[in-house]
């Protein structure tokens, strides 16, 4: 490893480092702009110069490689002269509008112009006026603060895997546009708003709403795809005005999707506020907490323990379906279920997580993905699996629907019998698999959701035996859920006892007249007219589909208001904070469920939070393990019954519109817009 000199400290760097990662090394800062640890080193801003011995001139640090006895300083009159011109020539065009750039308070040119910059300029002709581009619902665009570092062009190309963003012109005309003049189609494209050092691509739907200094940031976890990105919520006052990716390097870097970010303005739009109740007339009508509580007390009470059921949706906390299911264990039912798509999953832990974790997609030589879209399920997975591809050329084959997954990746049908051809070794694929030292698997829902999941899981933990997934201290062996809930949901268990339902049964037993009561919390993306005979209580925080068939809605909390715990799908226990209070009357989901168990005459052991979390804690002890990733012991599951002849397709058939949150939002319906009319067009072309 190179050692060098930086400012008289004497640096031990990593061979292929730069000399910017040198004098971050002997804790000096360098400033600049085009340079990002993620990116690629494009040398262009030079506002990282360095004096280095015996170099003629002043050398970019970013862009040269560290060497052995090198020289460097950082504090020369000549080093701070060049820093002083490089940003004299950077604010040549610059129309210097800090007051009114929605950048100001966290901008990189305007803070670095403080620190380096000269205290005058004497550029006098006019400057470049430069047209602004449209990038769709979510970019806004001021393209005369444009530097041209060009970190959003690289990023769209290196990390989206969407080269539709480019310069054209040189020199003084140099403009950066998208191809076309088209909406920058990525799930991942907002974060080049982040990226951007100075104010030239900026947050449409956040536009004007707010200074950074006016809101209150919480740290909390996403729910919009069971990744487990790491966010920050701004809030000012009870709305939640943004949410910005929080750097974690085992799960999602420093990015986020764009349903992450902004979906939540779906967080003000048709939210329930208040207890509704089912009248006469057929219509919900507002009523108090008491009449709500007495109304399904009054059901319960007459309902036999075999004729209660509860499915908890998709964005629930482990505490409220902790609570839940303690409540209808002292009901005495069983028919309890987190699969409100019907996955055929649960049992043995190993076989539904993703056990390689997120970060040991990096270490993966050989994928093979069966029945998922990784580029809609989870984008930031996604752009994961494009970095291993684009520094490996890693061999990637796809059983299930053929889509631009970002990457080369080898089709080979969407027949379940393939999955034979895989195991018998006549697949094209088999030998890759075969000659890989650390294979990879990941199955998505779309292929668990079917009537013979169990059978195409346990198809695909035989392929895992047979090619080595797991073993030698590799475990390959993935499940990429899309649902924030569901590994914690099967980590508590809360799935039907012996003899009880699950979510199939409990449409047939509801249509026998089997089912009195169901409870639903959360829980959206089922068929709920198929439970049209039962009692129907809803608790949520949107006037969704499951409030609209509901006879009883109980208002409840969104992600943002309370204090939650989550358990991403490679089974990492996460904490969500609360950064705004839930709207009118609406409660946090496990005080809804303790008040409704004291109005049975049930006492559920807990008064407050802590005291659930330590049931908690006792009764499943690695959720006290945070943000930890407790691994599975390698186990059977899955099932061998005959595979049926249908295609094997995707949980999702679209990335902006999953959830009650994002079908509520205004910006993810823009996007859907937006995404159509470029569709029209090219479809036009």
């Amino acid at each position: 490893m190179p050692k060098l000199t930086v400012n008289g400290v004497e640096v031990e760097v990593e061979n292929g480092a730069t000399v910017l990662h040198a004098c971050e090394e002997a804790g000096v800062e360098v400033p600049r702009f085009c340079y990002h640890d993620r990116l690629s080193i494009a040398g262009n801003c030079r506002m990282c110069l360095v004096d280095m011995e015996r170099a003629p001139k002043p050398v970019a640090s970013c862009a040269m490689p560290a060497g052995d006895g090198m020289v460097i300083r950082t504090d020369t009159d000549r080093v701070k002269k060049a820093r002083e011109g490089v940003m004299e020539f950077l604010l040549i065009n610059h129309p210097l509008d800090c007051p009114i750039c929605d950048q100001g308070g966290e901008c990189d040119l305007q803070d670095q112009a403080m620190g380096y910059g000269y205290d005058a300029s004497r550029y006098e002709e006019n400057k470049r006026a430069v047209e602004d581009k449209n990038m769709g619902p979510l970019i806004s665009t001021t393209m005369t603060r444009c530097i041209h570092c060009t970190r959003c062009v690289r990023f769209a190309t290196e990390i989206a895997g969407v080269p539709e963003l480019g310069a054209i012109g040189r020199g003084e005309s140099m403009e950066i546009t998208t191809y076309l003049e088209k909406t920058l189609v990525s799930e991942l494209s907002a974060n080049v708003i982040d990226l951007c050092p100075v104010g030239a691509l900026t947050s449409k739907p956040y536009a004007f709403a707010a200074r950074p200094w006016e809101l209150s940031k919480t740290e909390s976890v996403d729910v919009m795809d069971a990744v487990g990105s790491n966010i920050r919520v701004d809030a000012r006052g009870a709305q939640v005005m943004r949410v910005l990716p929080r750097l974690n390097e085992d799960i999602n870097e420093e990015w986020i999707s764009d349903k992450t970010r902004y979906a939540i303005d779906g967080l003000r739009r048709q939210r329930l506020d208040r207890p509704y109740m089912r009248g006469r007339d057929g219509k919900l009508a507002p009523a108090s907490w008491d009449d709500a509580f007495s109304a399904i007390s009054a059901k319960m009470k007459k309902a036999k323990p075999k004729a209660v059921a509860a499915i908890a949706g998709d964005q629930c906390d482990a505490e409220s379906m902790f609570a839940l299911k303690m409540m209808m264990g002292k009901l005495g039912s069983g028919h309890i279920d987190c699969r409100q798509d019907g996955a055929k999953i649960g049992g043995a832990r190993s076989g539904y997580l993703f056990n390689s974790t997120i970060a040991g997609i990096d270490d993966a030589d050989a994928l093979l993905i069966i029945g998922s879209n990784p580029r809609i399920e989870a984008a930031v997975l996604n752009a994961r699996i494009r970095r291993n591809w684009l520094a490996t050329r890693l061999p990637v084959a796809v059983i299930g629907p053929k889509n631009d997954l970002t990457y080369d990746a080898l089709h080979l049908g969407d027949d379940p019998a393939l999955l034979d051809d895989v195991l018998s070794g006549k697949s094209k694929f088999a030998a890759k698999l075969k000659k890989a030292k650390r294979p990879m698997v990941i199955v998505g829902m779309g292929a668990l959701t079917r009537s013979d999941g169990a059978a195409i899981l346990g198809k695909a933990r035989d392929i895992a035996d047979a090619y080595g997934v797991v073993g030698g201290g590799w475990n390959g062996f993935n499940i990429l859920h899309t649902a924030a809930a569901r590994v914690g949901g099967l980590d508590l268990g809360f799935t039907p006892d012996r003899g009880g339902l699950d979510v199939a049964g409990m449409y047939k037993a509801a249509e026998a007249g089997e089912l009195d009561v169901v409870w639903l919390m959360g829980a959206d993306e089922i068929d709920h007219a198929r439970l049209s005979k039962a009692f129907v209580v809803y608790q949520g925080h949107h006037g969704d589909r499951g409030a609209h068939h509901a006879d009883v809605v109980l208002p409840g909390a969104a992600y943002t208001e309370k204090d939650g715990i989550y358990v991403n799908t490679e089974g990492r226990v996460q904490y969500a904070s609360r950064a705004a209070f839930p709207p009118g009357e609406a409660r946090e989901d496990w005080a809804i469920i303790r008040a409704m168990a004291a109005r049975l005459g049930i006492n559920l052991g807990f008064d407050s939070l802590d005291d659930l979390r330590e049931s908690l804690y006792e009764a499943v002890p690695h959720f006290a393990a945070r943000d930890e990733v407790v691994s599975a012991k390698w186990a059977k599951f899955g099932g061998r019954s005959k595979l049926t002849a249908a295609a094997i397709d995707s949980a999702l058939d679209g990335f902006y519109m999953t959830c009650a949150i994002s079908r509520a939002s205004e910006t993810m319906g823009q996007c859907m817009m937006a995404l159509a009319e470029d569709g029209a067009r090219d479809a036009a072309e």
